[in-house]
């Protein structure tokens, strides 16, 4: 809550309203058009009871009857023109947000993509999502239900007012007794429903973020017991959101029967005043006729004017919130020109220190470093693995190398080229990696491993397929290429996901290609398929392996033994074995010890 009433302090609502509004550039015609009719509404809206009361006074009383055909004739035309004028109207305001919130999403899910991972390790996706979804959802109030028709509502307050007086000052004064209890009791009832929204936004991120979590996770709550702390953790939330819902339903409940007393309150002041007044022969019987009409008028909008800025508000705080990440400035660094193309796939890092709490100064991490001026040399063509005890750095080195995070000193040359002088993508686009949690999307077997590439060909995907040994398999599920896998993979084994990751990675022909511990989850049989033809494939370009199994690091054309972010070997398998005490035999003898065996 307190995260979200900061968020809410960073503009003024002056500017914030400013910087919402410049999302309808592009839509300035429609806008305007709206803005137009919302003006053109307001008189036309209020002719209808003057008419009442010109009919009553000049043509019933005095049974002119071809004059009372004509009357009602502009009582229909005068409806008919504010059918299609308020059908505009709204039409128009709706358009408007709905394609702003489409704009507005496409650009928050683009700098989504963009943000560096160290954003994605610190919110949960759920925040992500519902800023995404919901509130450019609620956004969309501020266009269809905010600015504009207030802007209409209180030009129709103004004009039914200057007609009120115009036509007795003296009777308008007595319905507007009941006036400021009105619009103490609307802003009243704004305050207190805007609390209740802010609190059932903030519930509704974190219900989005708890769902996805516990969804996500629920093979861990399952196999551990755990259904019922977590089902009394969202119960806590679940309430939390259901009590602020309900203390909005109380205000709505209060607010508008109150609105519906003073109003009722408001005509019956008029109808004994008036009466008195018609009688004396000081006001004429339409005016009697037309002022309810006029009530109803003025107190209709001021009614709605509550719930409306309620809504604009609301939209506001939204607003802020997926500003926040617009805003957002931990977006990966493009500023690099070269393309990486024809990459021979040299690798070298030179005292790289990195650190992943990357909002950081180098005074702030004080030594928490997870890579120590690491320095080391690939050259193209060559296998490196990396290994090292849980911490050392090894997944590290692949995400900086990818750009998923900076590093804070240091520098790190691919073909001899700084990394940040590579245009970003094109960088990426020639490095593969192949992980040990496989990641796989819902959709054909040929979109997940061609990721909907244009460029990639179906031929393409079968000749990398029987390459790795996965041609087999696929061919045998139903459907083959086309098979709908399920989220994540779901319907397939372990092993079939990962070959199908390893298609994958080596279908795009990278000039680089890491395994990160790409074998460890596959059964010995599968990996038998495939270790040859992995042998065989980093043959052809650089390649670093990280691994437990020992038969694919030993035949490495360099291994790299890492300790807390520090290099404290390098040599072959056979050069490391040789070192009496040494942290790669060390390692080997006791990690390795079953495959020694």
């Amino acid at each position: 809550m307190n995260k979200q009433k900061e968020s809410a302090g960073k503009y003024s609502d002056t500017k914030l309203l400013r910087r919402i509004f410049s999302l309808a550039r592009p839509y300035r015609a429609v806008f305007i058009s709206a803005a137009m009719l919302s003006v053109i509404l307001a008189p036309v809206s209020i002719i209808r009871p003057y008419l009442v009361q010109l009919t009553v006074d000049n043509h019933i009383i005095h049974t002119d009857m071809p004059g009372l055909m004509i009357m009602i004739g502009l009582l229909c035309g005068i409806l008919l023109l504010e059918g299609v004028l308020s059908y505009f109207f709204t039409y128009s305001t709706g358009w408007l947000g709905q394609s702003i919130i489409r704009d507005l999403r496409l650009s928050v899910f683009n700098k989504i993509n963009s943000l560096r991972l160290a954003y994605f390790d610190k919110t949960p996706i759920g925040t992500s999502t519902t800023r995404t979804i919901n509130d450019i959802e609620t956004i969309n109030s501020v266009f269809s239900e905010g600015v504009i028709t207030i802007v209409a509502d209180i030009l129709t307050l103004i004009f039914v007012l200057a007609i009120m007086f115009y036509t007795s000052w003296q009777l308008t004064l007595v319905c507007l007794i009941t006036l400021p209890l009105l619009i103490w009791s609307s802003y009243w009832f704004k305050e207190a429903v805007k609390k209740s929204f802010e609190i059932i936004r903030s519930q509704v991120s974190k219900m989005n973020a708890f769902l996805q979590e516990r969804i996500s996770g629920m093979r861990i709550v399952q196999i551990f017991n755990a259904e019922q702390q977590e089902w009394d953790k969202f119960e806590k939330i679940n309430q939390t959101y259901t009590k602020a819902n309900i203390k909005s339903i109380f205000y709505y409940a209060v607010f508008f029967p109150l609105v519906d007393i003073l109003s009722a309150a408001a005509l019956g002041l008029m109808v004994w005043y008036g009466a008195g007044e018609v009688m004396s022969g000081k006001l004429t019987l339409g005016v009697m006729v037309a002022f309810p009409l006029y009530l109803g008028m003025l107190f209709r909008p001021v009614r709605m004017l509550a719930d409306k800025f309620n809504s604009l508000q609301m939209g506001m705080v939204a607003a802020n919130r997926v500003f926040e990440i617009l805003d957002n400035d931990k977006n990966v660094a493009n500023n690099g020109t070269l393309k990486a193309d024809n990459l021979k796939g040299d690798v070298r890092f030179e005292e790289v220190f990195f650190s992943y709490d990357q909002d950081k100064t180098l005074e702030e991490i004080d030594g928490n470093w997870i890579l120590k001026g690491l320095s080391f040399t690939l050259s193209a063509g060559k296998t490196m693995a990396i290994v090292g005890s849980t911490g050392a750095g090894k997944t590290t080195i692949i995400n900086i190398l990818n750009r998923f995070y900076e590093i804070h000193k240091g520098k790190i040359f691919i073909d001899n080229v700084e990394l940040r002088e590579y245009e970003l993508y094109s960088l990426r686009k020639h490095i593969a990696i192949v992980l040990q949690d496989v990641f796989l999307f819902s959709g054909s077997v040929f979109d997940n491993i061609s990721l909907k590439d244009p460029s990639i060909t179906p031929e393409q995907m079968i000749e990398a397929s029987k390459m790795i040994g996965a041609h087999e398999f696929i061919e045998r599920l139903p459907g083959g290429y086309e098979y709908q896998v399920m989220e994540r993979g779901a319907t397939l084994s372990m092993g079939q996901r990962q070959l199908i990751s390893f298609v994958r990675a080596l279908v795009f022909n990278p000039s680089i290609l890491i395994l990160d511990e790409a074998t460890s989850a596959i059964d010995p049989e599968t990996e038998g398929v495939i270790q040859h033809a992995i042998e065989k494939l980093i043959e052809k370009r650089t390649s670093i392996i990280i691994a437990h199994r020992l038969s694919t690091i030993q035949h490495a054309d360099t291994i790299l033994v890492l300790d807390k972010g520090k290099v404290m070997e390098t040599g072959t398998h056979q050069e490391l074995m040789q070192k009496e005490g040494g942290h790669y035999r060390e390692l080997v003898e006791t990690a390795y010890a079953v495959e020694i065996e």
